[in-house]
């Protein structure tokens, strides 16, 4: 492990730029740092994974982590990495949402240490109270015209048809001003965040020399990207959350066991606490055996367990092997939905369960997972009918309400990989 939290941001290759002399900084002092979270949702995805976990790493080096979940500047709206104007959020809303990134930020941060304990505030404290007047003359006058219209985002927005509003224009101070709170507040000297945030970062620490003659400092990351030239964090049905409603453990698991082979190393330095030498070895793994995928596996473990806990995991990695035949005895309704969401399924009557129940033969037709119960017949005869991913032998076995997972579906395969679900209405 690294001594100096610089070196360990270096070798997992999360660093993109920082101010001079920081590792050195970094090395002697500890230092106060914090990272704006953006409360447009109830949850970060997994594109915050890279922040937070900066965090997080920079805690476990000794320094004290803040995290600010931006009441204030979420009613505004950062341009940054944005080609249209964000819809403005009301108080109540993001209210809501700050509520539910604070109990997920837990996860990662310890706020009981004893000599770094983390913080979590909201910048609509100071924000929320200042007067437009004293903030023009005490922050703006810092601020030339020419300076904000060099910023890349804003420029790239000035260049699209429908421009920037003044609201959006005016958030790289209300940033910068963060930092000076900050800096006021917790004697707090360093900023990071993503690469698209240099600009603000960087106006922030010019504000606290020039008001507070006092140096701060600003380190930076990568923003993560897909070498198959898919944007990180997406999938068809959207963004990956962190929060299980929105993104289930299972599928939140196999988003990373998914993660392609050329990305998988990069991702097991950004999102794990795998060391150097675990991952090189599972980097050799990777090109000696490809098709054991342990490198993917590891990150989907690792993270999984980090964001959903050792039993969630524990699930994913359960209802990642009923499809290709074990066992559903401790899978739930919901589990087994969540795996074969992309499945064809069909409804059958509660009535037809009672009693003795259904034949399997006319089950299996009835689904449409046979052509016909002859069909049917030569299928469970040759051995490839499953029930619950159990194999049927018998032609004559009938389905009753005891052979339904919680008395409402029941899982039919026909050889390896062909499934059909029979939901009970």
């Amino acid at each position: 492990m690294a001594t100096n939290v610089y070196d360990e941001f270096e070798w997992r290759e999360l660093l993109y730029d920082a101010t001079p002399d920081l590792r050195e900084i970094l090395g002697k002092n500890s230092l106060t740092a914090y990272i704006g979270f953006d409360p447009t949702a109830s949850s970060l995805h997994v594109g915050s994974l890279v922040p937070v976990m900066g965090l997080a790493r920079l805690q476990r080096f000794g320094h004290a982590p803040i995290a600010i979940v931006g009441g204030g500047t979420g009613l505004i709206g950062d341009p940054s990495g944005h080609t249209a104007e964000r819809q403005l959020l009301d108080t109540e809303k993001v209210e809501e949402n700050l509520a539910g990134i604070r109990g997920q930020l837990e996860r990662f941060l310890d706020f009981d240490a004893t000599s770094n304990a983390a913080r979590i505030v909201n910048n609509l404290d100071w924000l929320g109270t200042v007067r437009m007047i004293d903030f023009l003359r005490d922050v703006g006058k810092y601020f030339t015209v020419n300076y904000m219209l060099a910023k890349e985002s804003v420029k790239r927005r000035i260049e699209a048809e429908d421009g920037i509003s003044y609201t959006e224009f005016t958030y790289m101070m209300l940033q910068a001003y963060d930092y000076l709170q900050l800096y006021d507040r917790y004697h707090c000297t360093l900023q990071l965040g993503g690469s698209d945030q240099w600009g603000n970062i960087v106006a922030g620490a010019d504000l606290i020399r020039r008001l507070r003659s006092e140096r701060a400092h600003g380190l930076v990351f990568p923003l993560v990207t897909n070498a198959a030239g898919t944007k990180f964090g997406k999938t068809e049905a959207g963004n990956v959350w962190l929060d299980p409603v929105r993104t289930s453990p299972y599928r939140f698991y196999q988003y990373w066991l998914n993660t392609d082979d050329r990305d998988v190393i990069s991702h097991l330095k950004y999102f794990t606490w795998l060391s150097k030498e675990e991952i090189e070895g599972l980097a050799v793994d990777a090109t000696d055996h490809p098709e054991k995928r342990a490198a993917q596996h590891a990150l989907a473990d690792a993270v999984t367990e980090m964001v959903h806990g050792e039993s969630e995991l524990s699930r994913a990695r359960q209802a990642s092997l009923v499809m290709f035949g074990e066992a559903m005895d401790s899978l739930s309704v919901t589990d087994i939905l969540d795996v074969f969401e992309d499945v064809p399924s069909s409804d059958v009557e509660r009535g037809k369960f009672d009693g003795e129940g259904i034949g399997l033969l006319d089950l299996l037709a009835d689904s449409g997972l046979t052509a016909s119960k002859g069909e049917a017949r030569r299928l469970v005869r040759s051995g490839g009918a499953y029930m619950n991913n159990i194999r049927q032998n018998d032609e004559h076995v009938r389905v009753t309400v005891n052979d339904l997972i919680e008395g409402k579906l029941v899982v039919l395969r026909k050889g390896q990989k062909n499934y059909r679900v029979v939901q009970v209405i």
